[in-house]
């Protein structure tokens, strides 16, 4: 299997080579090209279960209900093109197995078929933090595919972090996060246009994106024509 990432800007896409036997997953809705060999089924269970309350997880988790599944079906090897609703980077994350990946709501573009696939729920502070009520959890060794709205940016923590809520991407398992303030008080947060952070703790990886697809919507909403009943 050959995973590459193409075009590097605001227009990343993913080509995955497949070779016989090869299988590789995605959301539901990523794949806009692919080699007539390839066959492409569509459901709710991975490599970690799943099932019908799989895809409710991932619904909590901001993704998709279904997964897709690519694997060629003549013997021959295949490709599959992938590219992600918005525009932004894709980085590709070599996982070794020594620790899972959390991916933030609507992070998650694809993986290889031996990464196991599921929810980590947040509780409360999701709630709090005005992300999703879950994660997507990846665990094992394999490749493991996330995308960002704007510039994606990897940073080695160790000790603490102060992430905005909607910037964060992925990271490790091994960091702990807390919900808090941006500013001094809830008030000074507020009136500086900055809503709540998560504070990671910690040694371990992080990916965060330059912008935040929230706040985009929120104002690009306003200008937008009203929809014709």
């Amino acid at each position: 299997m050959d995973v590459q990432v193409a075009e590097r800007g605001a227009f990343s896409w993913v080509q995955v080579h497949l070779d016989p036997g090869e299988q590789f997953i995605s959301e539901a809705g990523a794949m806009f090209r692919a080699s007539p060999n390839i066959d492409i089924d569509v459901t709710t269970r991975n490599r970690g279960g799943g099932g019908f309350l799989g895809g409710i997880g991932r619904m909590l988790a901001g993704e998709s209900f279904f997964l897709s599944t690519y694997a060629s079906n003549d013997g021959q090897p295949g490709d599959v093109g992938l590219a992600p609703t918005h525009q932004g980077q894709i980085q590709k994350i070599e996982s070794d197995g020594t620790t899972d990946w959390l991916c933030a709501g609507g992070s998650y573009l694809g993986s290889s078929q031996s990464l196991a696939l599921d929810t980590n729920f947040q509780g409360f502070r999701g709630m709090l933090s005005g992300e999703s009520l879950s994660f997507i959890s990846a665990s094992g060794v394999g490749t493991l595919l996330v995308n960002a709205f704007g510039k994606i940016s990897e940073i080695d923590i160790e000790g603490g972090l102060a992430v905005d809520s909607g910037h964060v991407v992925a990271f490790e398992s091994t960091l702990n996060y807390s919900i808090g303030k941006a500013g001094g008080s809830f008030l000074q947060s507020f009136l500086a246009g900055e809503g709540l952070v998560m504070n990671f703790q910690g040694h371990g990886r992080i990916y965060v994106q330059s912008h935040n697809p929230d706040e985009f919507g929120r104002e690009i909403g306003p200008l937008l024509p009203p929809r014709r009943r």
